[in-house]
């Protein structure tokens, strides 16, 4: 056991109680059906969707992970692991509204509505398979700030961390995930930018830790042009096949309100990038081995030893708050996919509606032990980020977002798409990314490109073009 830090403690508690209550209400006067608990009813605003946009994103990735990024490679640049994200929402509001227009659940469905059931299916594996890997990543994170400020060790948090996600995901659904990220944005933002100054002053200063710094760390272009291009291709790729995202269009009242938040949620994170990259530059100048060099705890690591106790609660609860809130929606997407798209379309076609509340929240529990087991391998949360998007995105990638917008493309071009996008961004992996180019940009690439030349073949071939993406 390490040092227990009791005013964060109570902190976190305080806020975990705050969060569960949220679930608990929303539990008992929100949700009727499966649509109230998937889809929070369709009845979700600009604020509510542009913060909850925000809050999914700035996950454990973008906090304790940026900072960890820029102790150890990135510097300075870091801050374009966010600023990317923020700088993919604004062509994102092109297809907001139209993700909207669907009217589906999930991505899948709309897959299968256009492709066919190979396609839809295929894609819905590769979603789940994906988001068990970014849930692991955002207990993980989690699970670093309770073992740093309570003392136990990291593997136990790992449990406790896995078991409150469970609960706090199964209680409420959508209205409740996303009612709590308005909440959790605020706290996470406001939690970080207050701590800042306070870990800014216990080092000394600025002008004190950057004189501590190589002058290559504070270059804010050190990771490369190729590389910011691909991390903003990265994002808008992964955005727009990317269930948890789709998931709060779908919510939207409207499809005008889907298109605002997108936007407004450009903003909200972009305020956000500097501030864990900072925490992360200050962590690299007063302990360079911190970690076996690694910075993994960078985050925290300043702000217990720079920030008084009452600031480190704080960030304790922006950060809990930034994984719980990524991680409830990936728990919740992997849940709502594996129900809709495989359990009621091959295993009970005609299941209860209220039913389907009650195998979601189960599958919720089942999803996330696993999520739990791979978060025991304790791999770098950016590396585990990154593969997962990778993952989810570079085959479906075509398929969905241009099965939107291409109304002659053909049935085949949709799976083909998918199958080449899938083994070209593995392929691209296992090769280390050559070029510096992103496996996820080198696989959507290829399912793009493979798309439109199947479409191109068989309407040369007098082959019909497939299903609207919409309900007609």
């Amino acid at each position: 056991m390490g040092q227990v830090h009791i005013l964060p403690v109570i902190i976190l508690v305080v806020y975990m109680t705050m969060m569960f209550s949220i679930g608990y209400l929303t539990n008992k006067f929100f949700i009727k059906t499966s649509t109230d608990y998937m889809l929070a009813g369709r009845r979700m605003g600009v604020l509510m969707i542009a913060s909850s946009l925000s809050a999914n994103n700035i996950g454990g990735g973008s906090t304790t992970g940026v900072a960890a990024k820029a102790f150890a490679g990135w510097g300075m640049s870091a801050a374009w692991y966010v600023l990317a994200a923020a700088i993919a929402m604004i062509p994102l509001a092109f297809f907001a509204p139209k993700i909207r227009k669907t009217m589906a659940v999930t991505i899948p469905e709309v897959v299968n509505r256009r492709f066919g059931d190979a396609a839809g299916t295929f894609t819905a594996i590769l979603n789940v398979l994906s988001l068990f890997f970014l849930t692991s990543s955002q207990i993980l994170a989690a699970a670093t700030v309770i073992s740093a400020i309570t003392g136990i060790p990291l593997n136990v948090a790992i449990l406790i961390s896995g078991i409150i996600i469970i609960a706090y995901t199964s209680l409420g659904g959508m209205f409740a995930d996303a009612l709590a990220d308005v909440v959790q944005f605020f706290i996470i933002f406001f939690g970080l930018l207050i701590a800042l100054p306070f870990i800014i002053e216990g080092a000394g200063g600025w002008e004190a830790v950057s004189s501590m710094l190589p002058p290559v760390e504070l270059n804010f272009f050190k990771i490369g042009l190729p590389t910011i291009l691909g991390l903003i291709f990265n994002y808008f790729c992964t955005f727009l096949s990317g269930p948890e995202m789709v998931s709060r269009f779908a919510s939207a009242q409207d499809e005008k309100t889907a298109q605002k938040a997108a936007v407004l949620s450009a903003v909200m994170m972009a305020m956000l990038a500097f501030i864990p990259t900072l925490i992360g530059l200050i962590a690299l100048a007063e302990n360079p081995g911190l970690d076996g060099g690694k910075g993994t705890s960078a985050l925290m690591y300043a702000t217990t030893n720079y920030a008084p106790s009452f600031v480190t609660g704080l960030v304790s609860a922006a950060i809990v708050a930034a994984t719980t809130s990524s991680a409830d929606s990936n728990l919740l997407c992997a849940s709502t996919i594996l129900v809709k798209d495989i359990y009621q379309r091959y295993f009970n076609p005609d299941v209860e509606d209220r039913r389907l509340i009650t195998i979601t929240r189960l599958s919720n529990a089942v999803i996330c032990m696993v999520s739990m087991g791979i978060a025991l391998f304790k791999i770098n949360l950016i590396t585990l980020n990154l593969f997962a998007f990778a993952l989810r995105t570079a085959g479906p990638f075509a398929a969905y977002a241009l099965g939107m917008v291409v109304p002659k493309a053909t049935k085949n071009s949709g799976i083909v798409s998918i199958v080449v996008g899938s083994i070209a961004v593995v392929s691209w992996q296992l090769l280390g990314g050559p070029f510096k180019i992103l496996p996820i940009v080198f696989g959507s690439f290829c399912g793009v490109v493979t798309f439109f030349l199947v479409t191109n073949i068989e309407l040369k071939m007098g082959k019909p073009s497939a299903p609207s993406a919409f309900l007609e």
